[in-house]
Formats: structure tokens, C-alpha cells, sequence
């Protein structure tokens, strides 16, 4: 009984909309409504400024920092697992918001943070780089998603954090296939592009 509502306190966690709520409280406007549509911290830097984004970020960040904290303080890899993967569904899928979130980046960003800060370090250079260089930030979630997995392995952590990888980067990519369309014909929006 105590495991399923961890279980299901790891979902609601995720499942809370930072990005809605600080443009709501801020700027009186619906995220859902602006820009791309997506709930998560680029569209709102986007569309309401990097002060509102830095908000939404740490929120979104948090969310997979606690989450992460809760499954590892079960003592489980397995629990540890599911709370993790139920928080990032829990962003993408909200339940606060008719099921219609973000892409899930941030909040495996904060739960890899917590598991694996040094493959954080790695994979946020990458990442910065590519935005950087391209100014697609969806360029950089998408490639550091897919290098999780990889260098997890390399880095020789343990099974359940080499799953965890393989299932976010399942997440993100599967969440990115319009980005992906648009970047394969030259429409998607870079960083320094106005919604």
C-alpha cells in the first residue's frame, strides 16, 4: 500500500505544470495558447522571457530531483524505476492538465542529476554546445537523450539507472516527432526565434 502511493505521489509530482502556472501567475497568459503550445520551459522563454523560463525550469528541474529522491529512498532499483519514469510521464501526461504536458526534458534532466551528476556534466555540455551552434534546443534534448543510455553504460552505472536512460530517451524522442519533421525541413524554431 505504501509503495503504490509513493507510486502514485511521483506521478502527481510530475504531473505538476510549472510552466503553466509561473505564465498564468506572471503574465496572465495560457502557455497553451502561445507559441508552440508546449508546456514546458523553451516555449515559455520563448514566448514570456528567460525570467518566467528560469521559474518554469526549476520547477520542472525539481520535480525530477524529488522524484528521484522518493525511488532511491525506497531502497529498490526497481521502485526507483517506476517512481522516476511515473514523474516524467506524469509532466508529459498531467493530470491538472486534461493530459497535455511538455516533452518531459527538464524533469529527466533533474532526476539524471540526482542519479548521475557526472553524466549530467557530460551530457550538458553536449547539449549547450549543440544549442550553441545550431540554436535548436530541441537538436540538443533529442541527441543527449539518445547519448543517456550510452553513456550511462560507459560510465559503468548500474542496470537500473542504464534502464532509466533507455526509457526517458524513449520518452523524449517519441515526444520530439514533430520537431524531428520540422528539423528534417528546415522549420523548426531556433532559441533566439520570437513566438
Amino acid at each position: 500500500m505504501q509503495e503504490a502511493a509513493l507510486l502514485v505521489l511521483c506521478y502527481l509530482l510530475g504531473s505538476i505544470p510549472f510552466s503553466y502556472f509561473f505564465t498564468r501567475m506572471l503574465t496572465r497568459q495560457d502557455i497553451r495558447k502561445r507559441g508552440s503550445g508546449n508546456v514546458g520551459a523553451t516555449n515559455v522563454f520563448r514566448t514570456s522571457g528567460p525570467g518566467v523560463a528560469l521559474l518554469a525550469f526549476l520547477g520542472d528541474l525539481l520535480k525530477g530531483l524529488l522524484a528521484a529522491w522518493i525511488g532511491q529512498s525506497t531502497g529498490s532499483q526497481l521502485l526507483l524505476v517506476i517512481c522516476v519514469i511515473l514523474a516524467v510521464i506524469g509532466h508529459i501526461y498531467p493530470v491538472f492538465l486534461g493530459f497535455k504536458g511538455g516533452k518531459g526534458v527538464t524533469t529527466s534532466a533533474g532526476i539524471i542529476l540526482f542519479l548521475m551528476p557526472d553524466v549530467t556534466g557530460i551530457l550538458l555540455l553536449i547539449f549547450l554546445a549543440i544549442v550553441y551552434f545550431t540554436r535548436y534546443v530541441s537538436l540538443g534534448s533529442i541527441t543527449v537523450a539518445c547519448l543517456l543510455p550510452l553513456v550511462s553504460l560507459a560510465m559503468g552505472k548500474p542496470w537500473s539507472y542504464v534502464v532509466i536512460g533507455i526509457l526517458m530517451a524513449a520518452l523524449v524522442v517519441y515526444h520530439h516527432r514533430e520537431n524531428i519533421d520540422r528539423l528534417r525541413n528546415g522549420s523548426e524554431a531556433k532559441i533566439t526565434d520570437k513566438a
